[in-house]
């Protein structure tokens, strides 16, 4: 069996493979290539390698007059959009030599041109060069066009993500029955994989059907075990607040990276002597979160996104105490508990010493991170979220749905009214912590998740009570006095000007028809249906994460056979063993046969999943290696921008 770091280095591989080729090039990249590289060694390893310049793809970038090579890495197909955008840099430029690199592998670049055969060499980047030289102006001048995949995101050791693919998220009900009506019937020799939900079982099935899966089933020694899980099969766990997680606050509070889906920004200010100027951009590079370069803070990073809130700000503070000491800095000792004033005074005295700030500076930024974080003004909303998940927890298995539904009408009001949200011990309006339209969405998603779990209930009542619903969050929307980047994606207007009250309506209509389809996703399930445990008179209802019983059915000891987890091997030596086990004992393959299993969440994972799924392998199968992937890390508020803004059916690929 292979080492997992095996696994974890191949991102680094890919890698190399790009900048063996930048030396003395001004390199182009796409946003998605560009948050694999931040996990990957960053900016500085392209620059390490030779390259002159870094620059966003994008049609308002160019060489200079005295900058011959180009290198361009992009996540999309050679088509539509992209070939435009490198035409049109080409054309600004003065290159004689020109190199593309392309995530997408060049069968899919035949099938996106409609062509379904397997044919000899490589015609379409072949073509491609072609382009590239007489865009160049001279047929004579060097192009060339490889295919490397550099999809993944090493944020921990135990996690790849895949920023190409971070707005892939599995199919609702409804959209599943959409392509079947145009798709035909498959029957084909299929890898050795499992899959959980309907999203999953495609995408396992289409990968087997690659011909280098085929291939590398013929001739591979070493054997691992790979699990597709759908996201929406538990929304619960995505979209509610009860994680006790820090990372998950820190993505949730503080701003992304702007092109990036997983990383954020975290203020430098602290460690200089500029002052802050209310409401004025920004001069300075913000910090980060991915820290690739100095193995103390990676350790760092790798104990905040597998701890509980209280350990990892411990660590924090701990780390912090370590390097003040190891640079004799004046630092003040304090125990108890921590808060983001003593985080910050420990932060700024390494500003004194540019020595010291350079030596530690990923520390710093984890700890500026986490200090941020906890003093953040919008935090408060995270408990009343929180509050408010328990309360419609406790509902759930006292009332009917629609009883359960009509909780949540007193919280749509708008910011401000009375009523909204609760009250300051003074008595005035707090403000932050009021749930406003993001935080409502995600509430909504939360419950509809966990529809099934409640009493059965009057159709009619139910849609009268989404009725009120509907129109109570329509207002809620409209009196807005700025739009967040979720409602500008829902409602497809940039500013409350624009927003009118029927566009609001018609986008809080089309949620609502999402939910409903949301409150099926586990019907189709036989033993995973459920993801509540109701009170029994002495312990509260509480929430069972999915993620969790799938992966305790995994490692059962006695290896029970499950019918939500789908073997897709399909080949004709599983036709034989089922056949044979009529009339014998065969043993028909499981998740648990080999000592590596992949675990891959369709449409994204939380940071407290990431724990959970250490401490169910730590307590039922301490010898397994899981390897976790997966297209993002979520954050609740992630949720419904997936869920109601993503184009599930026709994806936007550049074309």
């Amino acid at each position: 069996m292979l080492p997992i770091e095996v696994f974890t280095c191949f991102p680094g591989h890919m890698w190399d493979k790009v900048l063996s080729k930048v030396k003395k090039a001004v390199v182009f990249m796409d946003d998605k290539c560009a948050e694999s590289l931040h996990w990957n060694g960053g900016a500085t390893s392209v620059f390490e390698a030779g390259a002159r310049n870094l620059k966003e793809f994008s049609s308002f970038e160019a060489g200079g007059e005295n900058e011959p090579k180009a290198v361009f890495v992009v996540s999309t197909l050679l088509k539509g959009r992209t070939a435009d955008i490198i035409k049109d840099i080409i054309g600004l430029s003065h290159f004689q030599y020109c190199v593309v690199f392309t995530t997408v592998a060049h069968s899919i670049q035949l099938l996106a041109n409609n062509v379904t055969a397997e044919l000899e060499g490589n015609p379409v980047f072949e073509q491609f060069e072609e382009k590239l030289s007489e865009w160049m102006g001279d047929m004579n001048y060097t192009a060339e066009v490889i295919h490397a995949p550099v999809v993944f995101a090493p944020v921990s050791p135990q996690l790849l993500l895949a920023p190409t693919f971070a707005h892939l998220f599995p199919l609702l009900p409804q959209d599943l029955k959409t392509i079947n009506i145009k798709r035909t019937e498959k029957k084909s020799t299929r890898e050795e994989s499992f899959a959980v939900g309907p999203m999953s079982r495609l995408i396992a099935g289409e990968l087997a059907n690659h011909p280098q899966a085929k291939s590398r089933r013929k001739t591979a020694t070493n054997k691992a075990s790979i699990v597709f899980i759908d996201r929406t099969l538990d929304l619960t766990g995505a979209a509610g607040h009860h994680g006790d997680s820090l990372v998950e606050k820190i993505l949730t509070v503080l701003q992304p990276l702007p092109g990036h889906t997983t990383d954020v920004q975290v203020d430098m200010l602290e460690l200089t002597n500029l002052q802050h100027i209310p409401d004025s951009q920004p001069t300075l590079a913000p910090g980060c979160l991915a820290q690739t370069q100095l193995s103390t803070a990676r350790l760092l990073w790798e104990t905040m996104l597998a701890s509980k809130q209280k350990e990892a700000v411990m660590e924090v503070r701990r780390q912090l105490v370590e390097a003040a000491s190891k640079e004799n800095l004046p630092i003040k000792m304090s125990l108890g508990r921590v808060t983001p004033e003593q985080l910050c005074s420990y932060v700024q005295l390494f500003k004194s010493s540019w020595g010291a700030l350079e030596s530690h500076c990923g520390v710093l930024q984890l700890g500026l991170a986490t200090a941020q974080t906890l003093r953040h003004p919008t935090l408060p909303r995270w408990d009343t979220c929180l509050a408010f998940e328990r309360l419609l927890l406790q509902a759930l298995g006292d009332s009917d749905f629609a009883g359960v539904l009509r909780q949540l009408l007193p919280l749509m009001k708008p910011r401000g009214e009375e009523g909204s949200s609760s009250e300051s011990s003074s008595g005035s309006r707090a403000g932050e912590d009021e749930c406003g339209p993001d935080e409502l969405l995600v509430l909504l998603v939360y419950l509809y998740s966990l529809a099934g779990e409640a009493q059965p209930a009057d159709d009619e009542e139910v849609e009268k009570v989404e009725r009120e619903l509907i129109g109570a969050l329509t207002l809620v929307i409209t009196r807005e006095t700025e739009l967040s980047t979720l409602l500008q994606k829902l409602t497809g207007c940039g500013s409350p000007e624009e927003l009118t009250m029927e566009r609001a309506h018609t986008a809080v209509e089309g949620v609502f028809e999402t939910l409903k389809e949301l409150s099926h996703a586990r019907d189709h399930l036989k033993q995973f249906t459920s993801v509540y445990t109701a009170s029994d008179g002495v312990h509260q209802a509480t929430y069972r994460p999915f993620l969790r019983q799938v992966l305790e059915e995994i490692f059962h000891p006695d290896r029970p056979e499950c019918p939500d987890i789908e073997h897709m091997s399909g080949g004709l030596t599983d036709l034989l063993k089922t056949g044979f086990s009529m009339f014998m004992k065969v043993s028909r393959p499981h998740p648990s046969d080999h000592g590596l299993l992949f675990l891959f969440l369709v449409g994204g994972i939380t940071p407290s999943e990431l724990r959970l799924i250490r401490e169910v392998v730590t307590a039922h199968k301490p010898g397994t290696q899981v390897l976790v992937l997966s297209t993002r890390l979520l954050r609740p508020t992630d949720v419904p921008e997936l869920l109601f803004t993503t184009q599930r059916l026709v994806p936007d690929i550049g074309v």
